[in-house]
């Protein structure tokens, strides 16, 4: 299963849709950067295939971020799937 974590500007958490197949979350992945990349305020509209009644509209232009997960039973020490990471200030 995988999971594609949408960043929205001004929200603390992301947006995530799964997807089965390696080619499903790279044609969502796709689409998502199209989206941003045209600058049009056009909405994205997505399904969630890991739960099928969840589904998600956001504004192209309101997006800041992407990323794909692959859900596979690893995670950190933190509960978080290993990514994007934050250094901490000294």
């Amino acid at each position: 299963m995988f999971t594609i974590d949408i960043s929205v500007r001004n929200t603390a958490f992301p947006i995530s849709v799964q997807r089965k197949t390696t080619e499903d979350a790279e044609a969502v992945y796709q689409l998502i950067l199209a989206a941003i990349r045209s600058g049009n305020p056009d909405i994205v509209e997505l399904k969630c295939e890991g739960k099928t009644e969840k589904k998600i509209a956001v504004r192209a232009s309101e997006i800041s971020g992407v990323q794909i997960i692959q859900k596979d039973g690893v995670s950190t020490s933190s509960g978080r799937p290993p990514g994007f990471f934050a250094l901490a200030g000294e």
